[in-house]
């Protein structure tokens, strides 16, 4: 049986968490099971983290690394608790970078 996939509908909600937290400098778009957390330049993003749909309700946590490589951080739960842990635990994966 092969995992769900990421919605629109799921990088929308991850947006429009991000922008009610005051993470204007960020997006969020769907590929495949992931969302994907990035900034910058369309051409050229600047991947932060992203959320892995690993079942209906559960996602996994991945950030990038100073490389751009993704590492997991072993993680789960639904989105929006992943999402509160990396703002509260790991807020330099989501700072702005120049």
């Amino acid at each position: 049986m092969s995992k769900p996939s990421a919605s629109p509908e799921h990088a929308a909600s991850v947006r429009a968490y991000l922008a009610a937290e005051g993470m204007s400098h960020l997006r969020a778009r769907k590929y495949g099971q992931l969302v994907i957390i990035e900034s910058g330049p369309e051409a050229g993003p600047i991947a932060h983290a992203r959320l892995r749909r690993d079942t209906v309700h559960l996602w996994t946590l991945e950030i990038a690394t100073h490389t751009g490589r993704w590492e997991k951080t072993g993680f789960r739960g639904p989105w929006q608790d992943l999402l509160k842990l990396l703002m509260t635990d790991f807020p330099w994966t989501l700072a702005p970078i120049e």
